[in-house]
């Protein structure tokens, strides 16, 4: 346990994709993984009824991703790493979650963006899409960041999904000898705090009871860990802790205790992810 032995990179060319195959050929070597690396090509039959349009656009979209697969091959080579290549047509998160369920994959690597325009929002779409779909592990590169396992920190709120993200990073800190840093975040605004401090007390001690569980969990599996408890805007505490206790990866569930039916991923973990020092491991289950 701890390691991740299947792991499937989506990458469309842009540097925060390249990047992130560099760093999951480091995570391969380390882990000793089988390692897949997907790009897509939209869908175009649709858009043209003429065969003969249908075939030059089909021909310059192929090119397009090969020329993308090329490049990432070469990458291969400068790191010593063996991998599988993979060319899908369809839309790029759907054919991302659905190869990595169909090839029973234990993670998926992106870069936080890619290279349209709308990645200048927090997280890029099909970053995100995949997120909200997958029920892989999901490992979520910044540009120019690199992984390491040496110092974690992983947040927890007491929900479900926080609690899977505190199995991985223990199961994680002891393959990889580790050091943890637990945080929760109590998350209430100034007005709340002012007119209701009991309350606020009350979700003190229950995010000290979170830590705690944490905290046991990791000692009896003989990692080494700090837990605390901290109060403001939490994606906030989160990545300003994180800088503070020079963290390798930042581990989290996809959803916290709110807003799991209303968006693609939570929005604590898409605010980390997106202003994050370091990779951020989203765990699914």
């Amino acid at each position: 346990m701890g390691r991740y032995r299947r792991i499937l990179v989506a990458v469309d060319g842009s540097d925060s994709s390249k990047n992130a195959f560099r760093q999951a050929c480091r995570i391969a070597f380390m882990d000793k993984s089988w390692l897949t690396v997907i790009t897509t090509i939209p869908p175009y039959e649709d858009l043209f009824q003429i065969p003969s349009i249908q075939e030059k656009v089909s021909r310059a979209l192929r090119e397009e991703g090969e020329k993308v697969l090329a490049g990432i091959r070469k990458i291969a080579k400068e790191e010593d790493a063996y991998i599988k290549t993979v060319l899908e047509e369809g839309t790029p998160f759907q054919a991302i979650v659905d190869t990595a369920e169909e090839g029973n994959y234990d993670l998926i690597v992106m870069g936080r963006h890619g290279t349209k325009l709308i990645e200048r929002a927090l997280v890029g779409s099909v970053t995100a899409r995949v997120i909200g779909n997958s029920q892989r592990d999901i490992l979520v590169f910044p540009l120019s960041t690199t992984i390491g396992w040496g110092r974690i920190m992983v947040a927890t709120d007491g929900s479900k999904y926080s609690r899977l993200a505190t199995e991985k990073t223990i199961d994680i800190a002891k393959a990889h000898d580790s050091e943890v840093c637990a945080v929760s975040v109590v998350d209430v605004t100034e007005e709340f705090q002012a007119q209701a401090p009991e309350a606020v007390e009350k979700l003190v001690e229950k995010a000290k009871d979170y830590v705690e569980e944490v905290k046991q969990s990791a000692g009896a599996a003989g990692v080494k860990i700090e837990a605390l408890v901290r109060e403001g805007e939490s994606y906030k505490v989160i990545t300003d802790l994180s800088k503070k206790f020079k963290s390798e990866v930042i581990i989290m569930g996809s959803h916290g205790r709110t807003g799991v039916k209303r968006l693609l991923m939570g929005s604590v973990t898409e605010k980390v992810i997106g202003y994050a020092p370091c990779p951020v491991l989203v765990v699914r289950g």
